[in-house]
């Protein structure tokens, strides 16, 4: 039998160090303060981009926000994982942790520096330096989620990790809850400067908890092939590796594809039915899905075969896409993301969970690197691509007499119906690449792998 993934180099991690009730703690400890790191990250980053808009209502800024945010995480996620693979997990933790507080220190330091209309003004320098400055925080930060989920593999037992997974997704809704409430209501009240310092302390605070945390289990950092700061061609290998995980990668990328989809026209649709006071609050309820769908995995875990239930809960997906928006109905929209909302974590924990068994340690930060980078750079090319087919073609088609008279029986009258039309088409998709996959190859020889790399008995020896 293959040997399990968390046991490919037993002279770096031993598990005999601790019980798993103390193991399960101190993952617990590492993922609250992970929680609290992507928070305040989260949080002053939303600021920043609200702060940026309301004081040059100049909609490129705040574009270029968003696009080099995500451009560099697709960019610096393979090196992310390379270092992750090289170094101890807490230290590469700790070294996120205090470059993310340096550069929000820095931040700070150029917003008291320099006088307001120096930085708000959008030909000089100032105000591109201030974000970028946050902007790298804001990326270095992600290494930790990476080095999060080699953890999993280290201190959690083989049969409880789709139940730590989904106590990750959960981390994941409570982020969304708090910067989608808190980081406007921060701007509108406090002003940026004192953001930054808000943003500052929990920081601060977080660094200085995460240096009381040990993990002794882990020795030394695994042996590794890894080399350089940015080893592609080892995370390709690594993926190549295992039978089918490419696919596995591809097909939760294509996910955020079509998740793309709603990246660009949710918040469209949104607004032409809630002021925008609603709608934030929606969204924020809408999160919570996340932690309700984390709190279902952890309590009930992801079944035999994580693969199987990450493709039927796609097609779940797919059919609320496509079903959520047939009508201009507020219930019906929310009840859609909500339920929407709940599944994505499903979709994560049972990739990771594979990722966990199958992969070696020494090779998995590669491994949650790469997939990092190509799902991070998905739904952001979507989204530049659907919205302006949308705008151009599909929402005035859908408003003109004769698209409205056609669209009507099936998607109801209203001025989204072109939305609501995108939202159908991508559902559909969505559906039936799911269903094909059950159909593939990839999915017998993924399955066969994660069976195969299971731990024969409950103490992990194989």
């Amino acid at each position: 039998m293959t040997e399990p993934a968390h046991l490919a180099d037993p002279d770096a991690v031993d598990t005999s160090v601790r019980s798993p009730a103390e193991r399960s703690r101190t993952f617990a400890g590492i993922l609250v303060n992970t929680a609290l790191a992507n928070i305040t990250t989260s949080y002053l980053w939303f600021a920043l981009t609200f702060w940026v808009y309301l004081e040059t209502r100049n909609v490129i800024a705040t574009g270029v926000v968003g696009g080099a945010y995500m451009l560099l995480i697709a960019l610096s996620s393979i090196s992310f994982g390379t270092f992750v693979d090289r170094y101890r997990k807490l230290t590469v933790m700790r070294f996120a942790a205090a470059f993310t507080l340096a550069m929000f220190v820095l931040s700070g330091v150029v917003f008291l520096l320099v006088p307001m209309e120096r930085l708000l003004d959008l030909t000089r320098p100032w105000l591109w330096i201030f974000m970028l400055i946050i902007l790298i925080g804001a990326v270095v930060e992600n290494m930790r989620n990476i080095a999060l989920s080699t953890t999993v593999t280290i201190l959690i037992e083989p049969d409880r990790r789709a139940n730590a997974n989904g106590m990750v997704g959960m981390v994941q809704g409570l982020m969304f809850i708090v910067t989608s409430l808190l980081s406007g209501l921060s701007v509108g009240l406090l002003g940026m400067g004192w953001t930054i310092v808000v943003a500052l302390v929990l920081t601060a605070v977080a660094f200085a908890h995460l240096l009381t945390l040990t993990m002794p289990e882990e020795i030394r950092a695994a042996a590794t092939d890894a080399k350089g700061g940015f080893d592609l061609r080892g995370a390709l290998a690594a993926v190549l590796a295992v039978g089918g995980l490419f696919a596995l990668i591809l097909f939760s990328t294509f996910n955020n594809f079509i998740g793309g989809v709603y990246m660009a026209l949710m918040d469209p649709y949104g607004l032409e039915m809630f002021s925008v006071e609603v709608w934030g609050a929606v969204f924020a309820f809408g999160a919570t899905g996340f932690i309700v769908g984390g709190a279902l995995i952890g309590k009930f875990g992801l079944g035999k075969n994580p693969l199987r239930t990450m493709l039927l809960v796609v097609v779940i997906m797919g059919f609320l896409g496509a079903v959520f928006t047939l009508r201009e109905w507020p219930w019906l929209y929310v009840a859609g993301i909500w339920l929407y909302l709940v599944l994505i974590p499903f979709v994560e924990a049972a990739e990771q969970t594979v990722i966990q068994q199958v992969v070696p340690l020494q090779k998995q930060g590669r491994v949650f690197g790469f997939a990092m980078a190509f799902e991070s750079a998905a739904a952001p090319l979507t989204a530049f691509v659907i919205a302006p087919i949308a705008q151009v073609w599909i929402i005035p088609y859908a408003r003109s007499a004769e698209g409205a008279a056609q669209l009507a029986p099936l998607l109801g009258e209203g001025i989204s119906r072109g939305i609501a039309l995108v939202f159908l088409v991508a559902g559909i998709i969505v559906m039936a690449a799911a269903l094909l996959a059950f159909l593939t190859p990839v999915y017998r020889r993924v399955s066969a792998s994660y069976a195969g790399a299971a731990p024969a008995t409950a103490d992990g020896q194989a």
